[in-house]
C-alpha cells in the first residue's frame, strides 16, 4: 500500500501548479469553476491540494485545455512485439500474483508418521 505522505505531497504539488496556470490565465477560481462546471469551493480544495474526484479533476484540465497533457503520463499499455509472439496474438485480459507470492502447501502427507 502507498504510503498517505507521498500522495498529499503529490497533490499539494498538483494543487499549486493549477493555481499557477489559472492564475497565469487570469482566472478566478470562480471561472475556472464556471467553465469547469464546478464551485469556487472545489476548485479552492482543488488548488490547496485536498481531495477531488479524478472527474472534477478532468473537467479543470479541460477548461484549461490541459487534458491531452494527462495522457503523456501514462504508458502505452500496448504489447509489445515479441511479448505478442510469446503470448501467440492473445494480450492479457487479468493479472494474477506470481507463484512465489502464493502460499506453499503443507510439506506434511498423509501416512507420515510424528515422533511426537
Amino acid at each position: 500500500m502507498v504510503g498517505d505522505q507521498p500522495i498529499r505531497h503529490q497533490l499539494s504539488r498538483i494543487g499549486k501548479r493549477i493555481a499557477g496556470i489559472r492564475l497565469s490565465r487570469n482566472l478566478t477560481q470562480e471561472q475556472l469553476g464556471d467553465l469547469s462546471g464546478s464551485s469556487r469551493n472545489t476548485i479552492r480544495r482543488l488548488e490547496a491540494g485536498e481531495v477531488v474526484s479524478l472527474e472534477t479533476f478532468l473537467r479543470v484540465l479541460a477548461a484549461l485545455d490541459l487534458e491531452t497533457d494527462i495522457g503523456a503520463m501514462l504508458p502505452d499499455p500496448s504489447v509489445r512485439p515479441v511479448d505478442r509472439v510469446r503470448l501467440q496474438g492473445k494480450e492479457r485480459q487479468r493479472a494474477r500474483p506470481k507463484e512465489d507470492a502464493q502460499p506453499k502447501a503443507s510439506e506434511w502427507a498423509w501416512g507420515e508418521e510424528s515422533d511426537a
